[in-house]
């Protein structure tokens, strides 16, 4: 994999996992059968170092991971546009990984947990109803982390 080119734009990986843990969503990259890219936003919640996501457990998404598991994982941050200097202000992260369906029930309910507090905090008094009703339908994904850079351009507050 090439170096980044532009290293006045590099954060560091805390900065990227950072990012990672508070992005409300990310696009996850996987393989066709066919070798075409398959891209496809997620909810990702970060926990120990690694990213969960759930997901059908069934559906293109699924069939890509079962079959070939390596994946690419893009968030961006809060952006801001500056015309007058014809650029803008952002952070990105880009993480690659393996991801494996999670098998084990505690595993899986700690996950589904945590991406509720992430995502519905104001309904968290339902979470077992609606654990009770669709966790056997519900797929959760684990992405073990194996490279996670950071980029980002902040400019100068002018003002």
């Amino acid at each position: 994999m090439r170096e980044m080119r532009r290293k006045d734009k590099l954060q560091g990986e805390e900065a990227a996992l950072r990012l990672l843990e508070r992005c409300e969503y990310a696009v996850l990259a996987t393989v066709n059968e066919d070798g075409t890219p398959y891209c496809i936003p997620i909810n990702p919640v970060l926990i120990e170092g690694n990213v969960y996501f759930h997901c059908a457990r069934q559906g293109q998404k699924n069939d890509n991971l079962q079959r070939q598991n390596d994946v690419c994982l893009t968030c961006v941050g809060e952006t801001r546009r500056v015309p007058l200097e014809f650029t803008m202000e952002y952070q990105s992260a880009v993480a690659f990984g393996k991801a494996c369906m999670v098998e084990d029930t505690q595993e899986k309910v700690k996950a589904l947990r945590l991406l509720c507090e992430k995502y519905a905090a104001s309904n968290l008094s339902h979470f077992e109803e609606e654990l009770n009703r669709s966790l056997k339908h519900t797929g959760v994904y684990k992405i073990a982390l194996t490279k996670v850079t950071g980029k980002g351009r902040i400019l100068p507050d002018n003002g």
